[in-house]
C-alpha cells in the first residue's frame, strides 16, 4: 500500500494585530493603530504599510493591489490586520 502524502495547513497564532483606518480624503491617508505586538517588529510592518500606501485613498485603483500586498505581507509575518475603511465595501462595489 502506497501513502499519498498529505497537505496540512497549519494555522499559526497571530503574532501581532494591526488596525489600518483610514482618515479621510486629505493626505495622509492612513494611520496605523497597533493593538499588540512586539513594538520592533509591528514598527517596521507599518513603515513598509505606509510606503505602500501613504498618498492612495480607497477609491485609487492601485489601493486595492497594495492592499493584497499588505496582507500577503503581514500573513508571512504572522500579523493579524483589520481594515477600517469607513464604509461597507461589499454595499461600495
Amino acid at each position: 500500500m502506497t501513502q499519498v502524502p498529505t497537505t496540512e495547513t497549519t494555522v499559526l497564532e497571530p503574532v501581532g494585530h494591526i488596525q489600518v483606518v483610514y482618515l479621510g480624503p486629505v493626505a495622509p491617508h492612513w494611520e496605523c493603530r497597533m493593538i499588540f505586538g512586539e513594538p520592533e517588529q509591528i514598527q517596521d510592518f507599518v513603515d513598509r504599510v505606509d510606503a505602500r500606501l501613504r498618498l492612495l485613498p480607497p477609491h485609487d485603483p492601485q489601493f486595492r493591489r497594495n492592499r493584497d500586498r499588505v496582507n500577503r505581507d503581514a500573513e508571512r509575518e504572522q500579523l493579524q490586520v483589520d481594515w477600517i475603511l469607513g464604509y461597507d465595501e461589499e454595499v461600495a462595489n
